[in-house]
């Protein structure tokens, strides 16, 4: 089992994605060679059909002119040595364009693998797994009575209309479910207001809708009288990078969203000139797997001094693909573009480095909503699932319970009193800085502390005795902890 791994069909073989429709002259060129060089290209056309002719008539075990011919295209493609640009058969391009758009085949939940276990971190609306009645927070033992330590991860997809069996593991109880797969088809754009009158909005991939389900839900928020905005472009691999210009259009009225450049190296502004202001303040969530398409809407906000970016460094793909018909059905992805920020920043392999740096899905979400304006913040839930005054979210609090005593996660604690946490390997303490610069310790050897697969967690009593303004309290019956900052 791959441990600290957020899985999810929609982001399989997708990530890192940025596409443009085939301008007319790519696609042109790509169903025939012109210009001065056809003499040289028929030469090299020759020589490949001869060596295939040779192949096909002396090998002594015979061939297949289709794995001959994809052979040969797979190879041009690789010589580029560009992880991006890819060659696809009609079934393969109908497939990727699924992916992209978020369509996939399963049973609708998002899971998250930790060290120990595997759970179910959100269960869709509408969804097989829904109707089957499984929920978030379920722990899964076995699926087709395998156990999960001998899965690769991938069990749940398979074929509409067929079936898999779950073992699952809900407050100390184990069942049975059985759920049958169907076609899933997710959307990218989803929003709710929280209090504060803080619009949260999140964007799962950059799909040939997003824009208009951006659009669509924006007017809901501006409806309901927002007056910040939190944008999750966490986990977000890309898509299409017309979805996300469209959408930065919704930030601003006018300006510089990217430049672009070519062969020819000559950098060319991608400029809005018809846009909107948002008129309200933005704080941009990303993370490692924050890429492409979602790395030009944060790099547009951030240069264009419309958002403040919380979280970690994002992917690091700043280059562009063009989808080339082919005969058959088939594409060729191809990178045609790079692209820079509007400050000419290429972080291509770098990523982008977020304004305010927050480790841990939960404290980030917590800083950005602080950020936005919120001005009391109720964290409940376990090690599972997280409720944000009283709002599902993805997320958990760190529950660990040893004996009488309570810990939490040290990022989530630190998070909800605006504090920064550090390791102090040397002594084996977790290190709470507050924003006046106080220093407060919580040792492991005492067990004011824990350190557990690479997360620390802390006593909540200690906590609480060095930052009187947390309120806490544990239910027994749900084994649930709530935290508040006063």
């Amino acid at each position: 089992m791959k441990s600290g791994k957020l899985m999810t069909s929609v982001l399989s073989g997708c990530l890192a994605v940025s596409l443009i429709l085939a301008p007319a002259a790519l696609a042109d060129s790509s169903q025939a060679a012109t210009g001065t060089d056809n003499t040289q290209a028929a030469t090299g056309t020759d020589l490949i059909n001869e060596i295939m002719q040779n192949l096909e008539k002396y090998n002594i075990e015979g061939v297949d002119q289709d794995t001959l011919i994809r052979g040969a295209i797979d190879g041009m493609v690789n010589t580029l040595d560009d992880p991006y640009s890819q060659y696809f058969d009609k079934d393969e391009a109908a497939k990727f364009s699924q992916q992209v758009d978020l369509e996939y085949v399963g049973i609708g939940v998002r899971m998250m693998y930790t060290a120990k276990e595997l759970y179910i971190e959100e269960v869709m609306a509408g969804s097989p797994a829904e109707k089957a009645g499984l929920k978030r927070g379920d722990s899964i033992l076995k699926i087709d009575g395998v156990k999960i330590e001998d899965t690769e991860g991938d069990e749940l997809s398979g074929a509409a209309g067929s079936k898999v069996t779950l073992l699952v593991s809900r407050n100390g109880m184990v069942k049975s479910y059985i759920v049958v797969r169907s076609d899933i088809a997710s959307t990218s754009v989803k929003g709710k207001m929280l209090g504060d009158k803080i619009a949260y909005i999140s964007i799962d991939g950059f799909t040939q809708t997003a824009d208009e389900e951006f659009t669509a839900v924006l007017g809901k928020m501006r409806a309901a009288g927002m007056k910040s905005m939190v944008l999750d472009l966490r986990n977000n691999p890309g898509g299409y990078m017309d979805s996300a210009y469209n959408i930065a259009s919704k930030f601003m009225a006018k300006g510089i969203m990217m430049y672009t450049s070519d062969q020819s190296g000559v950098l060319t502004p991608v400029t809005i000139t018809d846009g909107s202001k948002i008129g309200v303040p933005v704080v941009v969530l990303t993370n490692e797997n924050s890429a492409s398409a979602s790395e030009a809407l944060t790099g547009a906000l951030r240069d264009n001094k419309l958002a403040t970016v919380v979280g970690t460094r994002s992917y690091g793909k700043a280059r562009i693909q063009s989808l080339l018909p082919v005969s058959n059905g088939a594409e060729l992805k191809l990178t045609t573009q790079k692209y820079l920020t509007p400050s000419k920043e290429d972080f291509n392999h770098i990523g982008l480095s977020p304004d305010i740096e927050v480790q841990g899905k939960t404290a980030q979400l917590i800083t950005a909503l602080q950020i936005a304006g919120m001005t009391s913040i109720s964290a409940a839930g376990d090690n599972h699932i997280l409720d944000l005054n009283g709002i599902p979210f993805a997320g958990n609090v760190g529950l660990i319970k040893q004996g009488n005593t309570i810990y939490a996660s040290s990022r989530v604690l630190a998070a909800l009193m605006e504090s920064e946490v550090s390791w102090d390997a040397k002594n084996k303490k977790v290190l709470v800085t507050n924003g006046a610069g106080k220093v407060s310790g919580f040792s492991v050897t005492t067990k004011e502390a824990l350190s557990q697969d690479n997360e620390t967690f802390i006593d909540v009593k200690a906590f609480q005795h060095k930052f009187p303004s947390l309120v806490w309290s544990y239910n027994a019956a749900q084994k649930q902890l709530k935290l508040t900052a006063k």
